[in-house]
């Protein structure tokens, strides 16, 4: 199954070049925001397509976050994060259990809604800010990463990324959109932890 990593950006129009603080002055809006939410649910689409412009396919799916909790559901797939571990369900026979990475190398869904990782990791610029939509294009600061840039889609009235493109190196334009976004979830910590009592009978690799 895939995990959500980087997610990644669509071709905007060439506009006037803003500084660089600009960019970072809407991101903090947005860490800030994720900070004192105490839940969010979301539904998403995940997109791929190939230098031609060939649909690759989506996968839809819906996501909870609290803190640096989280929950992903794609189809039958699911994957738990309660801060410390994760684990990834395939929904029929097997789980695999996994320390979270904190070296700041991973882009986990808690990083990517708050911008946080956009510092350490990459140069930012304000692409465009007009009207209720800023586009902030992202550069990996490792040339080494497999995606050239990252465009982020920032609501400004809500202080909520709502959109991410990755432009691989290989070509291919790999799509992120979040809907029906509710910031008022009240989310119990059970939801982000794999409980084997309620899956009998499933493999657990760790």
């Amino acid at each position: 199954m895939k995990k959500i990593t980087i997610i990644a950006l669509f071709l905007t129009f060439a506009v006037t070049t803003f500084a660089q603080s600009d960019a970072s002055g809407i991101l903090n809006k947005v860490s800030n925001n994720l900070k004192n939410i105490k839940g969010a649910t979301a539904a998403f689409s995940y997109s791929t397509k190939d230098r031609n412009n060939h649909n690759l396919g989506t996968i839809n799916g819906n996501i909870a976050i609290k803190g640096n909790k989280y929950y992903i559901k794609q189809g039958s797939n699911e994957i738990f994060c309660n801060g410390a571990k994760t684990w990834n369900f395939n929904g029929k026979d097997e789980v695999t259990v996994n320390d979270v990475d904190n070296s700041g190398g991973t882009l986990n869904p808690e990083k990517l809604l708050s911008g946080d990782f956009v510092s350490k990791d990459f140069g930012s610029k304000l692409v465009s800010s007009q009207g209720s939509i800023a586009i902030i294009e992202l550069v990996p600061t490792d040339r080494r990463k497999n995606f050239t840039k990252v465009n982020l889609y920032v609501n400004k009235t809500r202080n909520l990324i709502t959109k991410a493109i990755v432009y691989e190196k290989g070509g291919n334009i790999v799509s992120f959109n979040l809907s029906n976004i509710n910031t008022g979830a009240n989310l119990p910590e059970s939801k982000f932890t794999f409980d084997p009592k309620a899956h009998p009978g499933v493999d657990v690799i760790d």
